[in-house]
């Protein structure tokens, strides 16, 4: 099995492995390329969005200053939007549903790290899935931690630090995030 496989099984995998290099590589291109052309050029980045994402909308908006690991392993849902300063780690399947909105500075991180210092000493990383339901919100600088499911009709408090998952129609707020009220 490659690395690239390993990583997007959300097996331990070494992130050196220069299939893997040239894939982030890439992706730091394109989301450079998709940054610059929303500054001088275009309100949709010519079309770097289809090259770089794993699947898209045919509309969706994502605002200046978006970064990702690889790209190939983000799905997303019709009628996307996210504010500024978007980053999604997507080391495994990051599938967000129809109708989100991110406002700025949200992170959505799939990667994560051994516990155990030997084995992230040795190079070893890993990520687990996130999937996010239909009309998600999430508030400015949440975090959205590897592994976490969120349902639908979920709104995300600015600031919280989602560290599992939660089930639909609720809003979830606080470090780590926990449910304040049902919808």
């Amino acid at each position: 099995m490659t690395e690239r496989e390993k990583m997007c099984r959300g097996e331990l995998y070494r992130a050196s492995d220069p299939e893997l290099v040239d894939d982030r590589l890439r992706a730091r291109r394109l989301c450079r390329e998709y940054n610059e052309a929303l500054e001088t050029l275009s309100s949709d980045g010519g079309g770097i969005l289809d090259e770089l994402l794993g699947s898209k909308p045919a509309k969706l908006v994502i605002e200046l200053r978006f970064r990702c690991d690889y790209g190939y392993n983000i799905h997303l849902g019709e009628n996307f939007y996210a504010n500024f300063d978007l980053v999604i780690l997507d080391v495994c399947e990051v599938r967000i549903g129809c109708n989100f909105m991110a406002a700025p500075r949200v992170s959505i991180c799939a990667a994560t790290h051994p516990v155990d210092a030997a084995t992230r000493v040795d190079g070893l990383e890993y990520g687990e899935p996130i999937r996010i339901g239909d009309n998600v919100w999430v508030g400015a600088h949440a975090v959205i931690n590897p592994g976490v499911t969120l349902g639908d009709n979920v709104v995300v408090g600015a600031g919280a630090v989602v560290t599992g998952s939660h089930p639909s129609n609720v809003v979830i707020a606080g470090v780590p995030a926990r449910v304040i009220r049902e919808l």
